[in-house]
């Protein structure tokens, strides 16, 4: 089990860890050793997962979710399988934490009456000061 927060935990049963070959450093080790790993995660038939926590996990992490709702983290920092399988589950319960905190409400407010006016009035005061810039029309007489 991966504990997320208190009340969520994933079930490692959940998640599917690929091995595949990475570029970057390794020496000649790279081109022998599959180090990089892929982990699939499918979000949207996680039992583990509350549905609203759901919705936002998919949309924290855009792009990463496949059609399938398979969300998919490549970790190819590390040369070693077992640091890079740990950073993939480690990124993995970030996203999820991140998904668990609520978005703050957003209240509708309303410009103050002392606002209103200080607008209008320095709206008047360049009013004035480009109508101070006109040049005079000459009075034919």
């Amino acid at each position: 089990m991966i504990r997320i927060t208190r009340t969520i935990s994933i079930d490692e049963d959940e998640i599917r860890l690929e091995f595949i070959r990475a570029p970057g450093p390794g020496g000649q080790n790279v081109n022998k050793v599959a180090t990089a790993v892929q982990l699939r995660f499918n979000v949207n038939n996680s039992p583990s997962l509350p549905g609203d926590i759901r919705e936002r996990l998919i949309l924290i992490a855009g792009r990463r979710v496949s059609q399938d709702g398979d969300l998919i983290i490549d970790a190819r920092r590390f040369r070693t399988q077992e640091r890079n399988r740990q950073d993939a589950i480690k990124r993995l319960v970030e996203l999820i934490r991140k998904a668990t905190d609520m978005p703050k409400l957003r209240r509708k407010t309303k410009p103050t009456f002392t606002s209103k006016k200080r607008r209008l009035e320095s709206k008047h005061h360049r009013g004035e000061t480009k109508r101070m810039r006109r040049s005079i029309p000459r009075s034919e007489d």
